[in-house]
């Protein structure tokens, strides 16, 4: 059976949102951060470390001395997401976890100095990672995707 054209529609588009071409731009977005992470997940491999524990790594080194609910919040998982990470970290000697001194029901997060050297090697790859993705793209390019960008985060945040 022939479908017939809705005559509010451009010539050539279906209704399907595969054919609206901010949905088209959408998942060429979601589809370059996935590849991004399964890249950055391999070169990461030989260093034994996963993207998800970069995370934690880059967090401790910017704010040192967060606590476990402040982590999570900033890295928009749930607190039981890095209730399994930190262990792991901490096995490896990377982080240590230490009581707050006015509220001991709160730990305080921080790197040690092998979590320190481990994540200047990670950063190296990370780094080289995204010059390599946004070298396709102008100064100003780049700027305008990272704005664009930070817009949808304000737009999206709130739920």
């Amino acid at each position: 059976m022939n479908k017939m054209q809705d005559p509010t529609l451009p010539k050539g588009d279906s209704g399907a949102p595969w054919d609206n071409p901010r949905f088209q731009n959408w998942v060429a977005v979601a589809r370059a951060c996935h590849l991004l992470e399964r890249t950055l997940a391999a070169r990461l491999a030989p260093l034994d470390l996963k993207p998800a524990q970069l995370d934690v790594l880059m967090n401790l080194h910017r704010h040192p001395g967060m606590s476990q609910h402040d982590l999570a919040r900033k890295l928009l998982v749930g607190r039981s997401n890095i209730t399994m990470l930190l262990p792991q970290l901490e096995t490896r000697g990377l982080l240590r976890r230490e009581s707050d001194e006015k509220d001991r029901r709160i730990l305080r997060l921080s790197l040690t100095e092998a979590g320190e050297a481990l994540l200047a090697k990670a950063l190296k790859v990370h780094t080289a990672l995204i010059e390599l993705a946004m070298s396709q793209s102008t100064p100003q390019e780049c700027d305008m995707v990272g704005e664009h960008m930070r817009r949808i985060i304000e737009v999206l945040k709130d739920g």
